[in-house]
């Protein structure tokens, strides 16, 4: 059913509380940094959003991120999910508490959603108040900025950023062309609340129309 909220699920939840000084090194943790926090899900770019939520929440560093290619309905085993990110923090209790920011913003807040009646067309159209750590330096902006994060299927994903950036007048600060990892698109933009809060608006509509008028030209 169209705009239908798909649940996100956390699949695996780990703590190092005093890592290998090696692989600290190479994960580029910053100094005085020892413990680190892995989880995996089965969607990236509401985790991504969760990690930049955790950066808010507790003393920590995203040291890595990355998507898993083709999908979560591809995920190569029962743990891989489409998504793992690694939290670097001086102590296990900043991991904790940056770890349990980011699973509840998962599993609570971000979620994807369906942009046609039989689900096979779903969009990410997230509007984050005030950016963490993280999204701002993917995006090169302050922290503390408001964020539209949109991500939809490649075709959808243009026409809609087109439609959100004439609509709101927010700036298109980063752009994933297609395909990502998981065959998808979009972009982060920024600019007042109000701003990103209508991009998301727009976009969504916008995937919502080419997926019901995919011939609409």
């Amino acid at each position: 059913m169209k705009g239908e909220r798909i649940q996100t699920n956390v699949l695996s939840v780990q703590v190092i509380p005093n890592a290998d000084a090696n692989l600290l090194k190479n994960l580029g943790a910053p100094e005085g940094h020892r413990s680190l926090g892995i989880f995996t899900a089965d969607c990236d770019d509401v985790s991504y959003s969760a990690l930049d939520e955790a950066t808010k929440k507790a003393n920590v560093s995203v040291v890595y991120a990355r998507s898993m290619y083709a999908g979560s309905g591809n995920a190569s085993t029962a743990l891989a999910g489409e998504f793992i990110g690694i939290l670097s923090a001086p102590d296990p209790a900043e991991i904790k508490s940056g770890l349990d920011a980011a699973v509840d913003y998962a599993t609570n807040d971000a979620a994807f959603y369906t942009a046609n009646d039989d689900g096979s067309v779903v969009y990410f159209a997230n509007l984050i108040s005030r950016t963490g750590s993280y999204l701002s330096a993917q995006a090169g902006v302050p922290e503390g900025t408001s964020m539209a994060y949109l991500i939809a299927p490649p075709a959808e994903a243009i026409v809609a950023l087109d439609a959100a950036v004439k609509a709101s007048g927010a700036e298109l600060k980063l752009f994933y062309g297609p395909p990502t990892e998981t065959n998808f698109a979009g972009g982060l933009l920024v600019g007042d609340q109000a701003a990103c809060r209508e991009a998301c608006e727009a976009f969504a509509a916008a995937v919502e129309k080419v997926a019901m008028q995919p011939f609409d030209y």
